[in-house]
């Protein structure tokens, strides 16, 4: 009995150092959504390429229960946006689709974005989303590009409109809509390496 608690005693130590070594290596990037009307591939592209590079994908949104896609694709939300540590992440994606209007004039959207540029991480947006980043007043003076119909919006909160598929200026990267889903999740990956 005496050599099995030797045993365990060691062993407990061991264990617990080892997982938290593990855990603070996990790369992260963490992907907020509209609870309805998020942009399907918006969402489901970059994650996939994301998980292919070994990231483990956190969803967050204003509510745990099942999030509805424009398109009908149904993710349930692991985080409620207002429970984030911007610190626990590689990268922080806004997600866009007609939904993510209830991001726009949210306090606690503008303040994970203004954190995120503050802790140097990579702050990404795609769609309508760009205009999040706006209102937060983290794009001004940046090249950035945004959903059409939100060019205008972003230059009146001093940013300057591209209008280009993906832009990237320091650590934000901005996507135009659904077409340049891809695009947006490679170039995201692509600074996460620059960085390494």
């Amino acid at each position: 009995m005496i050599g099995f608690l030797k045993i365990i005693s060691f062993l407990i130590p061991f264990t617990l150092c080892t997982s938290l070594s593990f855990a603070k290596n996990t790369k992260k990037i963490l992907m907020i959504i509209a609870h309805q009307n998020f942009r399907d591939e918006e969402l489901l592209i970059p994650k996939k390429l994301f998980e292919s590079e070994g990231y483990n994908v956190v969803i967050a949104s204003t509510s745990l229960k099942p999030a509805k896609g424009m398109l009908g694709a149904v993710v349930t939300p692991q985080i409620l946006i207002d429970q984030v540590k911007v610190e626990d992440y590689d990268a922080i994606v806004f997600v866009g689709g007609v939904g993510a209007q209830e991001y726009f004039n949210n306090s606690v959207a503008h303040k994970i974005a203004k954190e995120a540029v503050s802790k140097g991480k990579i702050l990404a947006a795609i769609c309508l989303a760009p205009r999040t980043l706006a209102e937060a007043g983290v794009l001004k003076g940046k090249k950035a590009t945004v959903w059409v119909s939100e060019g205008k919006t972003l230059e009146a909160k001093g940013a300057y409109y591209t209008g280009k598929p993906v832009e990237v200026d320091g650590n934000i990267v901005t996507g135009s809509g659904p077409q340049a889903a891809e695009e947006f999740g490679k170039t995201i990956l692509k600074l996460l390496k620059s960085q390494k």
